[in-house]
């Protein structure tokens, strides 16, 4: 391609952008798992029973999984980069008052603060970077997001264990705190605001989502330790299940402006990639969960140790998914994830066949397993956040993006979950040959799942288009995504005639200039 006819590259705003929220995503997405490692250490300092030590870590899956959807819509109301920066100070300040918690109680509540602050924070991360990034480069953009918040997802329990082993358990909060005070006032002066196209908030549609999900997620939370037939487990699951009905219900009837528009499932692209992305992380925080154990009860390594041995998995998001990212830009996103997917099945078989063949631990054996899992991981995340914000119309990005970490969130909890209660179904922890036996079918299972996941990515668009709506400013009138990688040279030329207005928000003004969805393709 010749220089004249190159796309344009990030920008210093995109560039920004880019690095405030990838931190941000970072900050958030390890605090989901970096506490993991550190809760012997946890319990001798504060004291508590088994019940509390799980609700350090569940008091912040929790938060963060029932508020995604509520500081989606929170931002695209009030300003997307304000509520940004309100999320970021909120889980600063829960970052300090967990280093400092002088008992199990205040711990566990400065953790539900951490978890609202991210999950106010994290799904406009995609909606900033959206409309910071030009289209032609977004596949890029969002391919370097997903490999650092892969990367802080799968390397939790590695720095929690670092941290604790050679510092204290509070360092896994108080190093959160300077990079907060840095992102905070960096945030404020290089992010650009831009809001959403509804008036007003669905009250009653946020309260009957939220109240749904903190059901369904606390009924799969205490399925295992409280036991599925309990009062707790059964009420939770129930209701949860009949407030998120409800909630179907309300935004297809009754909703003036509804939160969650269901017209967006008849999109096959939405509906597919989120159907895909919870059984991804069904399949794969589960195995997470139970391999990670595994290294250190039957290969006998300490957490810091496992953590390392993981690393061909968890590092393998920093290289990998840049690239995944341009390839998703030249050839489309679809082959890209089911590629991702069917090599994240493949290596959870892998792993599982490995072990069950063996007669004996061995660490070398397992690594292209390993490295598979990780090679797939890199190729699902990189083109999924560019998939989601293509499937719906600018305005609806941010509460695309909200429900869509939700549900990944109800994937992962419920993968821990199910998995969890195939290993205790087929094994325990009473010898290595017994964790071996419970290991196997569970992983099987992940597998199994995460190629199910696969199948739903097949129903993906070749060609993935936004719904017909507003185009934002600064953008490309007839450059849908697809559009500008198969013809550059002509969205080059269409694309100079409509750039925004210096310091202009990327969607204002352009809410109410609908685009024909054939406008898209000339």
């Amino acid at each position: 391609m010749s220089e004249k006819t190159e796309a344009p590259g990030l920008g210093r705003l995109g560039v920004w952008t880019l690095v405030i929220t990838s931190v941000a995503g970072f900050m958030a997405s390890l605090d989901n798992l970096v506490v993991t490692t550190a809760l012997p250490s946890i319990r001798e300092d504060l004291g508590g029973g088994l019940s509390d030590l799980e609700w350090t870590v569940s008091a912040y899956t929790l938060a963060f999984a029932v508020l995604l959807m509520f500081g989606a819509a929170l931002g695209d109301r009030f300003g997307r980069r304000r509520i940004f920066l309100i999320g970021l100070t909120l889980f600063t300040v829960g970052s300090a008052a967990a280093a400092l918690s002088p008992g199990i109680g205040a711990l566990i509540a400065a953790r539900a603060v951490q978890g609202a602050g991210a999950a106010v924070s994290m799904p406009l991360t995609l909606t900033l970077l959206t409309n910071a990034v030009p289209a032609a480069k977004r596949g890029l953009a969002f391919g370097i997001w997903a490999g650092v918040n892969g990367l802080a997802i799968a390397t939790g329990p590695l720095v929690g264990g670092m941290l604790t082993e050679h510092f204290s358990w509070q360092w896994i909060f108080w190093v959160n705190v300077p990079v907060g005070l840095v992102l905070v006032p960096l945030s404020a002066v290089k992010l650009r605001e831009s809001r959403g196209a509804s008036p007003a908030l669905d009250v009653a549609g946020t309260l009957l989502v939220s109240l749904g999900l903190f059901g369904v997620i606390l009924g799969l939370i205490r399925g295992n330790p409280d036991g599925w037939t309990s009062p707790l487990v059964l009420l939770s699951l129930v209701a949860g299940a009949l407030l998120l009905a409800a909630f179907v219900l309300f935004e297809q009837r009754w909703a003036k402006h509804p939160m969650l528009p269901m017209r967006l499932f008849r999109s096959r692209a939405f509906s597919a990639v989120n159907a895909s992305g919870l059984l991804m992380f069904l399949g794969m925080f589960g195995s997470i969960f139970l391999i990670s154990q595994h290294l250190q009860t039957v290969g006998g390594y300490s957490p810091q140790e496992a953590g390392i041995r993981m690393l061909p998995w968890t590092g393998m998001p920093l290289f990998v998914a840049p690239i995944a990212g341009i390839l998703a830009d030249r050839f489309g996103g679809r082959p890209i994830v089911v590629a991702g997917l069917l090599l994240q099945g493949l290596g959870l078989a892998l792993y599982a066949a490995i072990n069950g063949a063996s007669t004996g631990y061995d660490y070398a054996s397992e690594i292209p397993a390993v490295v598979i899992c990780g090679i797939g991981m890199s190729l699902y995340f990189a083109p999924t956040a560019a998939l989601i914000m293509d499937s719906v119309a600018p305005e609806e990005q941010g509460i695309a993006s909200g429900a869509n970490n939700a549900l990944r969130e109800v994937g992962g909890a419920l993968g821990v979950a199910v998995l969890s209660a195939v290993f205790s179904a087929q094994g325990g922890y009473t010898s290595e040959q017994s964790f071996i036996d419970g290991l196997v079918p569970a992983l099987y299972v992940g597998a199994g799942v995460v190629v199910l996941g696969a199948l739903c990515a097949m129903l993906l668009p070749g060609k993935v288009k936004a719904a017909a709506s507003a185009v934002p400013a600064g953008e490309n009138t007839a450059d849908t995504k697809a559009e500008a990688d198969a013809k550059p040279e002509r969205a080059e030329q269409t694309g100079t005639a409509k750039t925004a207005k210096a310091g202009e928000p990327a969607d204002a003004g352009a809410a109410d200039r609908p685009v024909p969805a054939e406008a898209a393709h000339g």
